[in-house]
């Protein structure tokens, strides 16, 4: 059973010299890791844990670059632990996070945006946002959204059945819990502890981050197996999408496996109801 990981700034405090022996320790109980890491390459945190992979000379590690704010990825690694006690492969595995990323709609209430740099703020909004009281509606995936918090506006939600959770108490989440949360027909509301990086990616310590999100692990299974699986040329790990996330080989580089790929029998592929993947880029 594969192990999922998010990575953030508190792995940057942590010795490199512990990291990597944690992380041998984790690979030897696990067999392989999918780490969800920041999408900046130069953020330290997704640094560090490209330092530990190449000190462990791993390629049972696959590092998973997101954008999404820190409470979807905290949800997004939870979803893929559901899914690693099914059948999944670890490659299928690290190919559904960039899938399911697509089934996240997150954002937050802010009591300030003179400091946000996720979506775009015009200068009329951070004039607003130095008056006290007003609360700000934003929303970063997966279209940027941002607006004054009222009963009569609400960012589009999705089309499907979700729930919602929410973290922080640095403003009255009740415009969340009542319209947001009607509009978005949520079934269920979730609250949970506040991500450790939000308020330096919100640029505010003043938030209530949101993110309505699919919990049914039967339903998360049928969206991951509904997309065509191949295998991958050199490692031979089952994968979803057009490159292999553990090593990097992308479908069709090598005509030929490698002499240390697992050898597999061959099986019917159903013809794929959604399109692939784009390649990971790294």
């Amino acid at each position: 059973m594969p192990s999922v990981i998010t990575v953030t700034s508190d792995d940057s405090a942590v010795p490199l010299e512990e990291q990597v022996t944690r992380t041998s320790a984790a690979l030897d109980a696990y067999g392989h890791i999918v780490a969800l890491a920041p999408a900046d390459p130069t953020d330290p945190a997704r640094r560090r844990i490209h330092t530990v992979r190449s000190a462990l000379e791993a390629d049972r590690i696959a590092i998973v670059p997101s954008a999404l704010p820190p409470l979807a990825v905290t949800l997004l690694a939870e979803q893929l632990r559901q899914l690693a006690g099914t059948d999944l492969g670890p490659g299928v595995l690290a190919g559904a996070a960039r899938l399911l990323t697509y089934y996240l709609h997150s954002g937050a209430l802010l009591g300030s945006v003179a400091k946000l740099d996720r979506v775009p703020v015009g200068v009329g909004t951070h004039v607003k946002s130095l008056v006290p009281g007003r609360h700000f509606a934003v929303v970063a995936h997966p279209e940027p959204y941002l607006g004054e918090a009222a009963p009569d506006s609400v960012p589009p939600g999705p089309g499907y059945q979700t729930q919602l959770a929410i973290a922080g108490k640095g403003v009255d989440p009740g415009w969340i819990t009542g319209p947001l949360a009607a509009a978005w027909r949520s079934q269920h509301l979730r609250e949970v502890p506040l991500p450790t990086d939000s308020a330096r990616w919100w640029g505010t310590g003043k938030l209530v981050e949101f993110t309505a999100y699919i919990a049914d692990v039967g339903m998360l299974y049928q969206l991951v197996t509904s997309v065509r699986r191949d295998t991958c040329t050199w490692c031979g790990l089952e994968v979803i999408g057009d490159q292999c996330l553990f090593c990097a080989t992308r479908l069709g580089d090598r005509t030929a496996p490698a002499k240390h790929a697992a050898a597999r029998p061959p099986r019917e592929v159903e013809t794929p109801r959604r399109p692939q993947l784009e390649p990971h880029k790294r």
